[in-house]
């Protein structure tokens, strides 16, 4: 049997989408279009049979394209998500169940160190480890200036985006056995930042160096780092933002992403067949280049 040809140009949705907006966090089950996370197309192969991962941002977007895929490549997945963000995150567990993996949901603001090592624990202890830590949770939000932001709104995208990584990774690590896999997300915005996300697109520039740094560190350990770096894609943090209805146009391939598109790689990066990778960061984001 041929495999089949698809044109990465037309495979997904393209804009225009409809105008709409939401308050942050936003709700993945309020888009329209709804994100495609792989429910109906992701099919596993054992790439991660037996290991026991935690992905923050779980709930929707990346990150729960990336929880279903590891159900479906065989791993139990734990999930973390704001308390407000229940209704995405019932419909994450019940699409990871349905694969016939153990999901375990974490509600909590892993701003707070406390629920980071809280959130850890309780994985290791329900599945006896942890060998997969993903770093997906985010906050981003958009200003004409930056003398618009304000100092609380400043902290909270920090906190967010980069000091709850190092709390999970400082949570993670020491129960972490040789062939154990970090992954982060960091954004296109790391590369060519945007003036309008300025605090967001420094968090990222942040979490490429973060990566680069405790890749060094951890290979004597057997642990590998990395991150992937995502252009446009369709989130929940899209119209909690900004305007919707040409998202993604700018990308050479002329629509915005969708999350079941970056799963692959964040299995391949968590998956031994990329056992002599660390320290890098894979772009996913339509043709739009960075260096």
């Amino acid at each position: 049997m041929k495999p089949r040809m698809e044109d990465p140009r037309s495979k997904e949705p393209q804009p225009p989408f409809p105008s709409q907006h939401q308050e942050p966090p936003g709700l993945e089950r309020d888009m329209s279009p709804r994100p495609d996370y792989g429910e109906q197309s992701y099919v596993g192969h054992g790439r991660l049979e037996g290991r026991r991962a935690f992905v923050s941002g779980g709930d929707s977007g990346i990150g729960r394209a990336v929880a279903l895929a590891f159900a479906r490549e065989g791993a139990q997945v734990a999930i973390g998500y704001l308390p407000e963000e229940e209704p995405d995150a019932r419909e994450a567990v019940a699409a990871i169940e349905a694969s016939g993996q153990q999901c375990l949901a974490l509600p909590g603001d892993i701003c707070d160190p406390a629920t980071c090592h809280q959130s850890i624990d309780r994985v290791v202890k329900e599945f006896g480890g942890i060998d997969i830590l993903v770093n997906n949770a985010a906050m981003q939000r958009t200003h004409s200036s930056m003398l618009e932001i304000s100092p609380e709104e400043l902290d909270r995208v920090f906190r967010t985006n980069i000091f709850a990584m190092f709390y999970l990774c400082q949570a993670a690590i020491p129960y972490m056995k040789p062939g154990s896999s970090i992954v982060n997300t960091a954004s296109i915005q790391a590369f060519k930042p945007s003036p309008s996300l300025l605090h967001y697109a420094a968090t990222k520039g942040a979490i490429v160096n973060f990566t680069k740094g405790l890749s060094q560190e951890l290979a004597e350990k057997g642990i590998r780092v990395n991150a992937v770096a995502p252009g446009p894609i369709w989130t929940p943090l899209i119209p909690t933002t900004m305007e919707t209805k040409d998202f993604g146009k700018q990308a050479p391939l002329k629509r915005a992403g969708q999350p079941a598109e970056l799963a692959p790689v964040y299995v391949l990066l968590a998956s031994t067949e990329s056992s002599y990778v660390t320290g890098m960061t894979y772009g996913v984001t339509g043709g739009e280049l960075f260096t």
